[in-house]
């Protein structure tokens, strides 16, 4: 609570004061549950069998946290100076009269934001889920840069100021040190979170190519504005000159493209679990500036969850954890030329010789990719499954860490098309077993199977672990045809391997096909 203002103090038009209980003990109850919550739907998350448990948990969580947050923050009309006051507190100088237009302006934004919401969840394909995300990222630090912006401007209104009386030459009135530097990393967090998601999604979504982007002088320019923007933080703790604060944004915005330009396709999943932990941090930080527990348990649950997750993807792609975050650092310009489809011969079947090869088999291993997801063919594919099944073949999806877009891409699809979850193995369990598989049918998985990330030095994908399909006697591998390259922007070598039979057509037709040459 901060004391009574004197009235010789001149009105400042400022905004609607927030009515809050800050001391109600049911508050930060309410708080610790929706925490332990967010704790519990991480936990369930990390399993395809207690995902769903895991997201019920998730929004259980949030709906305490947002119904709790406006309850006890109601928008109130103030006179002369506005500030925070205790519900029913007797001696508020101000008043507690509700500002029921601010509070129609809140309720509407959230149906809004609302109605957005459910309309793109039920419209977005499966396909462009990780730009969804990446979208949903940008969102979260565009947030965070409008909290700090609005604190900055109206710090009396946010509770972080020393004094209220503007400071002479300064347009604003003085801020708490400590304040201070949450704005500022939370500003400058919050803004390389909203531009490095936003070249993200143009990658994810193809409006940008898969391959690194690789600027003449590009380290020397991302570690000098990094050093530029550790200093005016450091400077802005001592003066809060409104030119230090915008500078930190404008700064923060330009190396938020800097460093996620560089990264090429086949690191993007890696890149959109590093932004999702970025967007905590941010949501933290300014979870500090806004007195809120929940929003900094929040963040700090969904920041530190994030850089575990790309830490173990950087690990499963054998790839510097510290490169990747810091824009590609250890990517040369000869890996960046990838290559083009070159000419080379190679054998083509059909989807009857597929249907005969599998039903003689003994065991089938099936490596889905990002081409299944843009053809849909996950329940065809569920469907041939079962039957070879009934052939007596025994049927296994092998998953790379990376396949698809964004982590867990592949599972989450499959779980879509019912496959039971013991057949689904992740590359360190399945890829011993390629050796004694008798097909290996590789559906539009084309980075993640490609030979060269363990010969070829100048690849881009060069050290990164792949599925060993080409120990497989047969490899069956479907692609819409020979013009094309991968996400990473190389030629598969596996195309050209005397084991290996090309299926040229659309993912979801050629299984439809191969199911009618099973019936």
């Amino acid at each position: 609570m901060i004391a009574p203002v004197s009235p010789a103090l001149p009105p400042a038009p400022l905004a609607p004061a927030v009515v809050a209980v800050a001391a109600n003990p049911f508050v930060s109850l309410a708080y610790l549950v929706a925490g332990v919550c967010f704790i519990l739907a991480l936990r369930g998350l990390s399993s395809p069998t207690t995902s769903q448990r895991g997201n019920r948990f998730g929004m259980i969580g949030m709906a305490i946290a947002v119904v709790t947050t406006l309850v006890t923050h109601v928008p109130s009309i103030g006179s002369g100076w506005t500030m925070a006051c205790e519900i029913g507190e007797a001696n508020c100088p101000f008043g507690s009269q509700i500002d029921w237009v601010a509070v129609f302006e809140i309720l509407a934004a959230i149906g809004l934001g609302a109605l957005i919401g459910i309309t793109t969840a039920r419209r977005i394909a499966m396909t462009a889920m990780p730009q969804l995300v990446a979208a949903f990222h940008s969102l979260v630090g565009l947030a965070a840069v409008a909290v700090a912006c609005a604190a900055f401007l109206n710090p009396v209104a946010f509770d972080i100021a020393d004094m209220v009386v503007p400071m002479i030459g300064q347009p604003f009135a003085s801020i708490h040190v400590v304040s201070r530097v949450e704005m500022a990393l939370g500003v400058a967090i919050g803004a390389i979170t909203f531009s490095g998601s936003v070249i993200a999604f143009l990658k994810l979504n193809g409006n940008m190519g898969g391959k690194p982007i690789l600027l003449p002088g590009r380290h020397a320019l991302n570690a000098g504005l990094l050093g530029a923007i550790v200093i005016l933080v450091a400077m802005f703790t001592r003066d809060q000159s409104p030119w230090i604060f915008w500078t930190i944004t404008i700064l923060s915005f330009a190396i938020g493209f800097l460093l996620i330009i560089p990264i090429g396709g086949a690191d993007m999943p890696v890149v959109v679990s590093m932004l999702n932990s970025y967007s905590g941090w941010a949501a933290a930080a300014m979870g500090f500036t806004l007195h809120n527990s929940a929003m900094i348990i929040t963040g700090a649950l969904v920041g530190s969850s994030g850089a575990i997750l790309s830490y173990i993807m950087c690990r499963a792609m054998n790839r510097s954890f510290i490169s990747v975050i810091a824009g590609g650092f250890g990517a040369s310009d000869a890996a960046s030329g990838g290559g083009a489809a070159v000419d080379r011969p190679w054998k083509r079947g059909s989807a009857e010789d597929a249907a005969f090869l599998m039903s003689q088999a003994e065991q089938v291993v099936i490596v889905p990719g990002y081409g299944m997801a843009v053809a849909q063919a996950q329940h065809v594919l569920r469907e041939m499954g079962d039957l070879l099944k009934k052939e007596g073949v025994r049927v296994k999806y092998a998953i790379h860490p990376v396949a698809g877009r964004m982590p867990g891409h592949m599972n989450v699809l499959l779980a879509e098309a019912n496959v039971p979850y013991d057949e689904v193995f992740e590359l360190e369990d399945i890829n011993a077993e390629f050796a004694q598989t008798d097909v290996a049918f590789v559906i539009g998985a084309n980075d993640v199977t490609n030979p060269a990330a363990k010969t070829d030095k100048s690849s881009p994908i060069y050290g990164m672990p792949v599925l060993d399909v080409e120990k497989a006697k047969t490899v069956l591998f479907i692609k819409r045809s020979m013009g094309g390259v991968g996400y990473a922007g190389v030629d598969n070598e596996l195309f050209y391997r005397d084991n290996t039979m090309m299926l040229l057509a659309d993912a979801k037709k050629m299984v439809e096909e191969i199911v009618k040459a099973l019936g």
